[in-house]
């Protein structure tokens, strides 16, 4: 380049000194063949080169020995949301700990020797270290909250493609990884025995930067496991542990596991990039969510299948208790059952059919996507390549591997595998995110369970929660140990917010906002940066965003569904209420694209450049490489986060949540957990237009209602002051936002509803199936296969009622009798149901009960008569049927086997409406 440039300003000179009575157009032609002799030139130009590594690894510093306890509290992550821990790690070097963005392997990786020796004769910092330590070793140990139940599991086994616990361990996207995060976090503070399981990605999820005209970029900075809060699994003997996944073909996928300790939780993280694979299996855990269809099988693979085997060899080297349970956060891990059906058929000698009922019982399935396209669906061919007969599941049939995920429903494709669809038939218990979310999962997955109401689709539902410590400022922290100490102790007694002094509420509130707007204009001048800007060019940056005017934060993934750009579906609208004069108000933005979406980057794009205009740019701001430190950043300053996605798209969220444990109010659609939980006065519903049939129409409907809300209620009281220049009516709100939400979006209460709803009835099932080498596995296996057998022969043959009279009154009861025909099965294995309650305009049954009816008297042909009395409990038009199901005492839910016997049409109700 050097030759060139040379050339370049030499060709010049010749051209207009040497040649003055030149022409120009003579000059242009000279200068053209020039450029033509540069060009040819090209491979001998003089280009400065650097030396790249071929291996990258860091070098861990040497502790003094009275500093080596520093060591143990960097490898627990738990320091991540200790405020005392964080405040020992940035005495040892204030400034540096801020360069090193308060990552603790970083701060003692960089730290002066000197500094080092100075600290080992600190007689204050050493006590605090010692203290720090000790307390560590008291949390990991002490019994909690789980210690003190019964009968619930002795270890449950958590698997998720991705988890965000620091943003020192970059192994996340987005909310799954980040509520897969909280789970473990919250699980060690309540002593709950989990173990995690994922992939180690030694690039991460994409860093995200913009090109000058705003569009996404995405680069891979390497993770060096060595610079990472981790320990290499080793056996017993000190070799490196290695788990293998058999390939086709009798290949290997080798991976070593690597260990997170979460608290008292370990995570255990399998990475392929070690020297008994080939480069292509090297690179299978190179980064989340990358790679074509057969890297994301091959992930996949190694999470569920390997992840069971490391699960395996953490206990035998660790003396670890065994999972009872195992946890499917996701279908990215649903192999994990497969592994388990191997392991009884392999090491237990059981059936396949048995080994299923085996897994089943003790296996919890979460499904987190309310959307088709949001779940991994493979091709059948592919499959059948990696899952032949040359394998590590050699003794399972492949055609009973394809009928796990076979979609065989209406509208299903045969051609693809669905590892959603394998994780449910592979769990005895499933369950959404939301109470709206296990709605619309009952509705997608309801062919699995043919002829049951959506109702009765055993999908239920656990709702998200957040982990306070790790989201909550420290500022409100202090306060409420201050004044609402039970609160901070055992999460009750909410309602004394309402006595906490407003002033004191109000100047945190400025504190973290002021914090929040310091922290933009940084990463706004850095992003700039990275434009190609100067310094010179960015003087405005100064004066970006105002730590006293009204602050919104919109910070999310970025598919279409989300809405990015809603807001500005009338930009001189939005303008008008940045811009105006007595009641501003600023945006603060921020999120990804999938490197793949394009429709998504353009969005990003779009914002971008609206941001970017000059009229504007310091009331709304686009922040790139949204990750776990702008996510605290922005839930912590905002006071309103908004949320606008497509109803019901939104499977939980809980980035809401964490705004409102903040002192934040929620401007959003009641999609999610704001359905359930928004009551009026606890922030604002954006109205849903979902019932538009043209999008374009909803989106401007939905747009104006935000506008609306904005500026006549949002911004007016947060601006409504009274004397002493305090927001009276927003501080209520905020107040009552605390007690009403507070008990509930906190990941305790979700955990313990796992616990006690999820974990413990499948260990206690998972039990009963391995008693007596698996007695009750084999009897319920060959028990399902003789009533799929028969089932086409169970009938209804007679419904009828009596005793309503031809006026039924409220409080009378209405006798049912039915008679089936049973097909060659027993009556002990059946149920025999009258389905009751208020009729549509359809005669479709309406949020029906359920009666089982007794046995009364046996029919000529074999044929059985039941009978029960119905309560006429509701007026209104009222209405019945009588239907046939499975019935075992093993059985979670009645539609377990999908199986259901009903009358040859719906009987006519003969006493007319029971009113």
């Amino acid at each position: 380049m050097a030759l060139v440039s040379c050339l370049h300003s030499w060709t010049n000179f010749a051209l207009s000194g040497f040649w003055p009575s030149r022409s120009g157009k003579h000059r242009s032609k000279v200068w053209a063949a020039v450029r033509i002799w540069v060009a040819s030139m090209a491979p001998y130009r003089l280009v400065s080169r650097h030396v790249k590594a071929i291996r990258r690894f860091t070098v861990r510093t040497v502790l003094p020995e009275p500093l080596q306890p520093l060591e143990e509290l960097v490898l627990n992550l738990r320091w991540s949301w200790h405020p005392e821990t964080l405040d020992l790690f940035e005495s040892v070097d204030p400034e540096l700990w801020e360069t090193t963005r308060h990552d603790p392997m970083r701060l003692l990786g960089e730290v002066s020797a000197e500094r080092l020796t100075a600290l080992t004769g600190d007689r204050r910092f050493l006590r605090a270290l010692g203290d720090a330590v000790e307390e560590l070793r008291e949390y990991v140990t002490a019994p909690r909250w789980y210690q003190g139940l019964s009968d619930v599991p002795s270890a449950i086994a958590y698997f998720s493609p991705e988890y965000g616990i620091a943003s020192a361990l970059p192994q996340y996207s987005g909310g799954l990884g980040i509520l897969a995060g909280d789970h473990l976090k919250t699980a060690s503070d309540l002593g709950v025995p989990i173990i995690g399981v994922g992939l180690l990605y030694r690039h991460g999820y994409f860093a995200q930067s913009l090109s000058p005209d705003g569009w996404q970029q995405e680069h891979y900075p390497p993770v060096d496991p060595d610079g990472l809060p981790l320990t290499l699994l080793r056996e017993q003997g000190g070799a490196p542990v290695r788990v293998a996944v058999g390939l086709p073909d009798g290949g290997k996928l080798h991976a070593q596991v690597w260990v997170a300790s979460v608290g008292r939780v370990p995570l255990l993280l399998l990475d392929s990039n070690v020297e008994e694979n080939a480069p292509a299996g090297r690179d299978v855990t190179d980064r989340l969510y990358g790679g074509g269809t057969d890297h994301r099988l091959l992930q996949e693979m190694l999470l569920g299948i390997g992840g069971v085997r490391a699960i395996r060899e953490f206990c035998q080297a660790t003396g670890h208790a065994a999972p009872e349970v195992f946890h499917t956060n996701e279908g990215h891990a649903g192999f994990l059952g497969l592994e388990r059906i191997r392991e009884y058929i392999d090491d237990k000698g059981l059936t396949f059919d048995e080994a299923v009922e085996a897994a089943r019982g003790g296996t919890v399935f979460t499904t987190h996507t309310p959307v088709p396209a949001g779940i991994d669906r493979f091709p059948r061919e592919l499959i059948k390549k990696y899952f032949g007969t040359d394998n590590e599941a050699a003794s399972v049939s492949t055609d009973r591997i394809l009928a796990l995920g076979a979609e065989t429903y209406d509208e299903g494709d045969p051609d693809v595998f669905n590892m959603a669809v394998m994780g449910m038939r592979l769990a005895q218990r499933v369950n959404g995110v939301s109470v709206l979310h296990g709605a619309v999962s009952r509705e997608m997955f309801g062919g699995l369970w043919p002829g049951f109401d959506t109702e009765e689709v055993p999908i239920g539902s656990i709702t998200n929660g957040v982990h306070a410590e790790t989201w909550v400022a420290p500022e409100v922290i202090e306060l409420a140990r201050r004044e609402l100490p039970g609160v901070v102790e055992d999460g009750k007694g909410w309602d004394a917010v309402a006595k906490v002094a407003e002033p004191e509420i109000w100047r945190i509130r400025r504190t973290l906002r002021e914090r929040l707007v310091l922290d933009a204009r940084r990463r706004l001048r850095e992003s700039w940066h990275q434009r190609g800007a100067s310094d010179a060019e960015l003087t405005w940056i100064d004066d970006v965003l105002d730590p006293d005017v009204l602050t919104f934060g919109f910070a999310r993934r970025v598919p279409s569904y989300k809405r990015l750009t809603l807001m500005l579906r009338d930009p001189e609208r939005l303008k008008s209420f940045l811009l105006d004069p007595e009641r501003p108000v600023q945006i603060i933005i921020a999120g990804k694209a999938h490197p793949a979406d394009e429709g998504g980057k353009r969005l990003i794009q779009d914002i971008v450049r609206f941001t970017d205009d000059p009229a504007v740019r310091h009331r709304i701001v686009f922040l790139p490489d949204y990750d776990m430190a702008l996510g605290q950043s922005l839930v912590q300053g905002c006071d309103v986060w908004m949320n606008n996605p497509l109803r019901p798209l939104e499977a939980c969220g809980t980035s809401g949540m964490k705004a409102a444990l903040n002192g934040g109010l929620n401007l959003s659609i009641r999609d999610g957990w704001w359905d359930e939980w928004f009551d009026g006065n606890n922030g604002w519903s954006i109205p849903s237009a979902d019932r538009a049939a043209d999008p374009d129409r909803r989106d401007d409907v939905e747009a104006n209602a935000l506008y609306e809300l904005i500026e006549d209620h949002v911004a007016a009281l947060f601006y409504d002051r009274a004397a002493d220049g305090l927001p009276r009516r927003w501080l209520e709100m905020v107040k009552h936002t605390l007690a009403s939400l507070g008990p509930k979006v906190l990941a305790g209460r979700m955990l313990r509803d796992y616990v006690l709803d999820l974990y413990a009835p499948a260990a206690v099932s998972g039990r009963l199936l391995a008693a007596d080498e698996h007695a009750a596995a084999k009897s319920v296996a060959a028990w399902k296969l003789r009533v799929a057998k028969l089932w086409q022969n169970v009938t209804v043959e007679h419904v009828e009622s009596s005793g309503a009279g031809q006026s039924p009154q409220l409080g009378t009861g209405l006798t049912v009798r039915a008679t089936v025909e049973l097909g060659g099965l027993e009556p002990s294995d059946v149920a025999v149901e009258v389905v009751y309650g208020r009729v549509g305009e359809t005669d479709t049954l309406v949020d029906p009960s359920y009666l089982e009816l007794t046995q009364v008297e046996n029919v000529d042909g074999g044929r059985l008569r039941y009978a029960g009395e119905v309560p006429l409990n509701r007026p209104g038009a009222f209405g019945y049927s009588v239907r046939v199901v499975p019935k075992h005492e093993l059985f979670a839910s009645r539609a377990e086997m999908g199986l259901v016997a009903l009358p040859p049409a719906p009987t006519g109700m003969t006493n007319g409406d029971l009113r």
